[in-house]
């Protein structure tokens, strides 16, 4: 029996997952990681703690079942997106990358966005600073000596293929996320590339998700007993890959991920467009398909955030707000502890309670941390209806799904169908292995990708979606009279 490896290079962990023929989990493994904020809106990793931390993963999938990890045929990569990993002439990092929540470079996206605005429809979405391409216009003013060193450009996942097989190379869903990627003709863009001071030397090697990139070097092999032909397929980046494991590769298919960070995704059968809506349009992880994005950059981290500061367990909590739960919090929450994407645009902004008075206790903040989340989301839906992409329904997926709880509140807040799948905590790692068995075998997306069993579907309350009306537009507002202060501050 065949298997194949899903590894996800995270924000928070690295994931791996050993899978068979019969796409069931045999063996997985996390390992945690540590985010560095040297100044205020940086967001930093080094590359060689993700290699590092691979490396302990497949020694735990080695200890677990060492007969099925040396029989893996491939090896799927998925991870975080937008990230600059900056190499020299010797292949190693020149600094540490920079990563998809990092605001620092919002001059230079606002800049791109002034001085090329013919170039938004073509990359998809207008500029922001989480994206690629405005780290490097930020390098080459803040730190010219390491900019006229680089010598390749990478994306985190990439990173990891480097270490594996030797090879520079990229996939079209990940590339797409740099701002460099014309997205309709699934290639580079000089010109996008040029309004950076850069060129097509200076990026990867392009291949579909599906495809193969490379072998594994032969003492990558030796040091894990594989065998010597393992294919690593080119993967994808973490949105992309989690649509592969839901099996979210047709027109309409929806889905949200309730990660560190948030997405409501769609795909489409065509690239459209939509930068004035801050919708992402970028291309799918396999041939032909291409998906409609809005990206949060808060979800369950804001979750996470408020246990550690109450110092209480998640699942505890949890529970007891549920215990309480009747009616939308009296509480508002901003979520945007690092900034705002879609729709905002904006790394000023910061969480905010409102509302708190002397009878506000822990579940009132817990509740009101679950509901900002969801807001941001019915914020995120609207965008999508604005790009011409309706909401009939959506799956859920990462490690917020796994709360009945959470996914009853963005029922009825998005006024939508929520799906809870099998096996749905799975997330990117599950879909790296996926295409990880696509480029071995050939077979058909279709064949492979096949949705999970639905565990659950949960219908929207009429009773609380007419309550959560107007808490949404005190949400909206509430930020729009708090974004010159956020400025300010």
């Amino acid at each position: 029996m065949a298997h194949y490896l899903g590894i996800d290079v995270g924000t928070s962990a690295v994931k791996a997952i050993l899978v068979d023929d019969a796409q069931s989990a045999v063996a997985e493994a996390d390992v945690p990681l540590k985010v560095s904020r040297p100044h205020d809106l940086w967001s930093e990793q080094d590359p060689d703690t993700w290699w590092a931390a691979v490396r302990s993963a497949l020694d735990r999938l080695q200890a677990e079942a060492a007969t099925a990890l040396a029989d893996i045929r491939g090896i799927g990569l998925s991870g975080q997106m937008h990230g600059a990993v900056l190499l020299d002439e010797n292949d190693r990092p020149l600094r540490p990358a920079i990563l998809w929540n990092d605001g620092r470079s919002f001059r230079e996206a606002q800049e791109l966005a002034e001085q090329h605005p013919e170039l938004s429809q073509a990359m998809g979405v207008i500029p922001m600073p989480g994206f690629t391409a405005p780290k490097l216009a930020w390098l080459a003013r803040h730190e010219p000596e390491v900019f006229r060193r680089v010598r390749k450009v990478m994306l985190p996942k990439d990173y990891i293929r480097f270490k594996l097989t030797g090879e520079i190379a990229t996939e079209m869903s990940d590339a797409a996320g740099t701002w460099w990627l014309d997205e309709a003709k699934r290639d580079w863009s000089d010109a996008a590339l040029a309004a950076t001071g850069l060129t097509r030397d200076h990026m990867p090697r392009l291949v579909e998700g599906s495809q193969p990139s490379g072998t594994v070097l032969a003492d990558v092999a030796r040091h894990w007993g594989l065998r010597s032909d393992v294919i690593v397929a080119g993967g994808a980046g973490d949105a992309a890959a989690g649509a592969v494991g839901l099996g979210a590769i047709e027109d309409g298919s929806a889905f949200i991920s309730l990660g560190t960070s948030g997405q409501l995704f769609v795909t489409t059968r065509d690239f459209s467009p939509a930068p004035e809506a801050v919708v992402h349009s970028f291309c799918h992880a396999v041939p032909g398909r291409w998906f409609q994005m809005a990206a949060m950059l808060n979800a369950a981290s804001c979750l996470a955030w408020g246990a550690h500061v109450l110092k209480r367990d998640i699942g505890e909590l949890l529970g007891e707000t549920e215990a309480t739960y009747s009616k939308p919090s009296s509480v508002l929450f901003l979520p945007y502890l690092a900034g705002e994407r879609t729709p905002h645009n904006d790394p000023y902004a910061r969480g905010v309670f409102f509302g708190l008075s002397p009878r506000t206790d822990q579940t009132d903040l817990v509740q009101a941390i679950l509901e900002g989340v969801a807001f941001s989301f019915a914020d995120a839906k609207q965008c999508l209806e604005q790009a011409g992409t309706p909401l009939a329904y959506a799956g859920m997926i990462g490690g917020g799904s796994r709360s009945v709880f959470w996914a009853r509140i963005f029922a009825s807040v998005l006024n939508v169908p929520m799906l809870r799948y099998q096996g749905s905590d799975k997330g990117p790692a599950f879909g790296a292995a996926r295409l990880a068995r696509l480029a071995v075998t050939g077979e058909e997306p279709q064949a492979v990708c096949t949705p999970p069993d639905v565990l659950a579907t949960i219908e929207p309350d009429p009773r609380l979606v007419e309550l959560y009306g107007p808490r949404i537009e005190a949400f909206r507002g509430l930020y729009r009279a708090l974004k010159p202060e956020f400025m300010r501050l």
